[in-house]
């Protein structure tokens, strides 16, 4: 005799779970649905033993409120949105974990969204956002550069921008201060006893790049020192990049003892380059980078000083900003956030007070 297993294993498959329904829980505690929607929110004028049974009743069957629908009633998703085109999450990630801080003790969660520098992607992102009725949508990127503001049609909902910007000048742009962290940078050489210092940096279309080299003349002015155009280097944003500067900076024979750099990848590039040339760095050439990335900065030879934006706090302000925007205050225009340098061993003496890996802002 042949068994039918299919029959065998259907008649011991688990039922699936029936979803309870606030009419269950209405029939359970011998009410009106009506006065489960109000015993369960909270609302309406109900005796203290009637609202105490439905609670009961709701607890015994395993009845969970619709979170949407109630959200819904009370006119707040407590959702937002966060849009970037920061694909590998080097700025946007740091960020977001400062928004959900700020955001977090108020229920609220954020949606993050990769526009991968796609227009049509990012408005499908916007569109499924707002079908989502999120209460606002903050907008980052990868670079602080201009661009055009995002379309959320009539929807009547706060945006913002942090880590990049727009060229609505009604909105509020909230970005790290690349100026003076090219000044706290400069300013830290300087102080050390560093007179010649050279400046390896990414393509000077970038408004971050010509920002902090503003902040490299000014203080080199206020010392009543030169800006020596051939210490200037501006290339790729690459490790290999600053590799390659080295060289052509030792080709022009002109003198330095200290390199500013515009990124940490940059910076790694010119710790190799002078290392495998005998050029001792702090001894010789002191180093500074920007951006405190960790895993670059921290595993550089030797570890690097290197400016940090911040980006975990410009995120909490993003947050505390975007609340506010909410409840109903109105904010536009350009907000820089201080930087701050992380002191590690690349610069060699510190000053007295300073300690590995302190902040100096």
């Amino acid at each position: 005799m042949v068994s039918n297993s299919f029959d065998q294993q259907s008649s011991i498959a688990p039922r699936a779970q029936q979803v309870v329904t606030i009419h269950d829980v209405a029939r359970e505690a011998g009410v009106t649905i009506g006065t489960v929607s109000k015993a369960l929110n909270g609302q309406g004028k109900l005796r203290p033993e009637t609202r105490e049974r439905v609670r009961a009743a709701a607890a015994r069957l395993g009845f969970r409120p619709n979170e949407h629908a109630q959200n819904l009633m009370r006119g707040r998703s407590f959702t937002v949105g966060l849009i970037t085109t920061d694909s590998y999450g080097r700025f946007s990630i740091p960020l977001m974990l400062g928004i959900e801080d700020t955001l977090g003790p108020a229920q609220i969660s954020v949606f993050l969204c990769d526009a991968r520098d796609d227009p049509a992607r990012e408005q499908q992102h916007i569109e499924s956002l707002l079908a989502k009725r999120v209460d606002g949508i903050i907008v980052t990127g990868r670079r602080i550069d201009p661009r055009p503001p995002i379309d959320i049609g009539n929807a009547g909902i706060p945006v913002l921008y942090a880590y990049t910007q727009t060229t609505d000048s009604g909105a509020l742009c909230l970005l790290p201060d690349d100026e003076q962290g090219g000044r706290i940078a400069i300013e830290h050489l300087l102080r050390l006893g560093r007179r010649h210092i050279a400046h390896i940096t990414g393509p000077l279309r970038f408004e971050s790049v010509r920002l902090r080299e503003k902040g490299m003349r000014t203080v080199l002015a206020e010392y009543g020192l030169p800006y020596v155009e051939q210490r200037v280097f501006s290339g790729p944003w690459q490790e290999r990049w600053g590799y390659e500067a080295v060289s052509l900076l030792l080709e022009r024979k002109t003198p330095f003892d200290a390199i500013f750099c515009g990124s940490d990848q940059l910076a790694r590039g010119v710790a190799d380059a002078l290392r495998e040339r005998g050029v001792r760095v702090p001894d010789d050439v002191a180093l500074v980078g920007f951006d405190n990335w960790e895993i670059i900065a921290a595993a550089t030879r030797p570890p690097l000083t290197t400016v940090d934006m911040n980006m975990h706090t410009l995120g909490q302000l993003a947050g505390e900003r975007l609340l506010a925007m909410m409840n109903g205050e109105r904010e536009m225009g350009v907000r820089r956030i201080p930087c701050s340098l992380v002191i590690r061993d690349s610069c060699g003496a510190r000053l007295q007070g300073e300690g590995a890996g302190e902040r100096v802002s």
